[in-house]
Order: structure tokens, then sequence, then C-alpha cells
């Protein structure tokens, strides 16, 4: 017997499983085939366009800059416009995402694009969330090729492309898109949920930003036409 059959066996023993493991998978399989709502903040149950307004409204809390834009053919320059603003090069890394990808890039032709994950040389990184969650002013982002996880953590400032259709009042109701995307066995192998900038006040009680990740996070919320 392994020590992790051991481990297994004792759990079970002290759950008074044994005998019984027909009917407790069922109750697994009815939970995760129906999964149960729990109690919702009121603050983010709000018509979609005050969601998207209280969305910026915590981000900005949590010292996230926010911009939005009328339409995606306005994200590039938007960017642009970003980093020089902040003596910021005009240099990006990005994964592979096909909402990136089709942005208008000829029109800042001195923008400069690396596709891939981030080596930690890159200043800037840029993603695509899959949403935007408004009671927290929280950004969620999926881990794979499309937006490599290094991008979020790794170059010292952040640009998170969020639509405005994709954010969402609340947890339970972005975990819902998700599971209507991915269905059953397909999640993504990270989710990744972002507040403002990485913070920390572990030594000595002071606030430090950029511990653990970027030091500047800035969101462009995009309009659909």
């Amino acid at each position: 017997m392994s020590a992790r059959d051991t481990i297994l066996a004792t759990i079970r023993r002290s759950l008074k499983a044994e005998g019984d493991e027909a009917g407790r998978r069922q109750a697994v399989e009815a939970r995760l085939a129906a999964p149960p709502s729990g109690i919702v903040p009121k603050r983010g149950q709000l018509p979609h366009e005050e969601q998207v307004a209280l969305f910026a409204e915590m981000a900005t809390a949590v010292d996230a800059t926010v911009e939005r834009v009328a339409g995606p053919g306005q994200v590039t320059q938007a960017l642009s416009r970003f980093l020089r603003e902040r003596n910021l090069p005009q240099a990006v890394v990005r994964g592979t995402d096909p909402y990136l990808a089709g942005l208008d890039w000829e029109s800042v032709p001195h923008l400069r694009t690396k596709t891939g994950i981030a080596d930690g040389s890159e200043e800037v990184g840029l993603s695509h969330a899959f949403a935007g969650v408004a009671e927290s002013g929280t950004a969620v982002l999926l881990s794979g090729p499309e937006n490599p996880t290094t991008v979020n953590f790794l170059p010292e400032t952040h640009v998170i492309v969020v639509e405005a259709r994709d954010i969402v009042g609340d947890y339970e109701a972005m975990w819902s898109r998700l599971r209507d995307r991915f269905g059953r066995g397909t999640m993504p192998r990270t989710v990744n949920m972002v507040t403002g900038p990485s913070r920390s006040a572990d030594i000595e009680q002071t606030l430090l930003l950029g511990a653990h990740g970027p030091r500047r996070l800035h969101l462009i919320v995009v309009d659909t036409p």
C-alpha cells in the first residue's frame, strides 16, 4: 500500500465513507451538473451599463487606471498614448489571442509587439481578459498560449483589454460564464483574478507596489459597436 493509499484510506475512515462510494459519487455528480448559487452581494446587481461604470470605479479605487474607448479600432491608439504619457517604451509583449491580433496595429507603426511568453526583460505586457467583475473591479485572465500567465506577472506594467460586454456584476456570474464556455473537463489550467497592481505590506506594514508582480495596471474597456 502506497503512502497515498494510506492517506486516502484514513480520510475515508474519518468520513465514514466506506461501503457507500456509489452514493457519494452520485451526490458529487449531481452537484457538478447543477452547481448551486450562493448569496450574491447586492453591489453588482445593476443594469449592465452601471456594472461597467462600477467596474471602472472599483478598479480605480485600488490604484488601477482605466480608459474606455468606443470600439476595437481605438485600442492601439489608446495603448500607445498610455505608454507615451508615462514615458514607457512603445513596445509590448502579448500572446496569440485572436482579439488582440485583430486590432489595428498598422495605425501605430512605431508600437512594437512581441508575440509569445514574457521572459522578464519586457517592460509592458498586454492581455485580453475573459471577463471583468464589477463588484471588485477585477479582471479575469485565463492561462494558455492566447494569454500566457507570464505576461500577467513579469512586466512591471500590465495593460488589460476588457470588452464591456464581458463585464458582469459578480464572481458567481463570471464562474457561470466560464462553465458555459468550456464545459465539463476542459477548464483552463489557471484562472487569474487581477484586482489592481501587485502590492504587499508584509514588511513593517509599509505598502509596496510591485512586490509580487506589476507595479502598474491599466485597463482599457472596449465598447462593442
